[in-house]
């Protein structure tokens, strides 16, 4: 009984600090964004914005609000931008004021901020820049991206070919052939769509997307539930990629990049003797 009041005390304590703390941040912060929503302490506007139908919540809002509005998840405000004019407006004539990434408590704890998709800053736009090359003469092995597309297509009219010309979803054929294609470029290879390997693959990218879309991802991980479920996913992803840059690193061979992994690990020794000439 003791330690469950003690317990007890603990979270009251901590829910109120987060309750003055979300009311501090509200204040300072509301007058330099977009109208919208007033949000509530800790929870933000997790009531309007419907499990399962996020877009629909949004729309309605910008019903309201116009195309530019903000809305809160927990704590953390975002900016939200509906139609063609606001997007471009700020993707394209201010993409550079646009380009920064708000950092995600929840892919920082995994990936530490690192990689072209979770870097951001200078980091992000080193990163961008090589890959942006690396693709544009992507010389990886002895096939081209285009080869690599038609390639797949092929394989997909077969198994297009394999239903008979009975009626089917063509939704799992087609998201495996995308994702092969991918695949081959980043790792070197393509997968059997019915590989197991490749499945896991996949379910892991599904189920991490859908459980990072809903408004209990913005939940804090010390919390028990079930949002806790996107980091053992995320670490699926990681601990998989990272037993491919190793079968990598145990056969790379400099002058004949098979993949993009070759290429960032190539790269990536040359900084490094770069750097070490320089200090010497």
């Amino acid at each position: 009984m003791e330690l469950s009041g003690t317990v007890t005390v603990f979270l009251a304590l901590y829910l109120t600090y987060l309750i003055v703390v979300s009311i501090k941040r509200g204040v300072s912060k509301k007058g330099n964004l977009p109208p919208g929503p007033t949000p509530l302490p800790v929870i933000g506007n997790f009531l309007q914005l419907k499990s399962g139908r996020t877009i629909e919540s949004l729309l309605k809002l910008r019903e309201k609000y116009g195309p530019v509005f903000t809305v809160y998840f927990g704590n953390r405000p975002v900016v939200v931008l509906c139609g063609h004019e606001a997007v471009k407006e700020a993707l394209i004539d201010k993409a550079e004021e646009f380009s920064g990434r708000k950092t995600n408590p929840t892919l920082e704890r995994t990936f530490q901020g690192y990689g072209v998709v979770f870097s951001d800053g200078e980091r992000w736009k080193l990163l961008r820049r090589f890959s942006l090359t690396v693709l544009r003469n992507f010389g990886m092995g002895k096939k081209s991206i285009e080869e690599r597309i038609q390639e797949e297509a092929q394989f997909l009219l077969e198994e297009f070919q394999k239903t008979r010309q009975e009626p089917f979803d063509p939704t799992f054929f087609l998201s495996r052939a995308v994702s092969n294609i991918i695949c081959s470029i980043v790792f070197g290879d393509r997968f059997d769509y019915g590989d197991q390997e490749f499945q896991a693959l996949l379910r892991m990218m599904n189920d991490s997307f859908r459980e990072m879309s809903t408004p209990w991802a913005q939940v804090p991980p010390f919390f028990p539930g079930p949002h806790t479920k996107i980091y053992d996913l995320l670490e699926e992803m990681r601990l998989f990629i990272a037993r491919k840059v190793k079968r990598n690193q145990e056969t790379l061979d400099p002058n004949a990049p098979r993949d993009f992994i070759d290429c960032f690990l190539i790269q990536m020794d040359k900084e490094h003797r770069n750097g070490a000439s320089q200090k010497g």
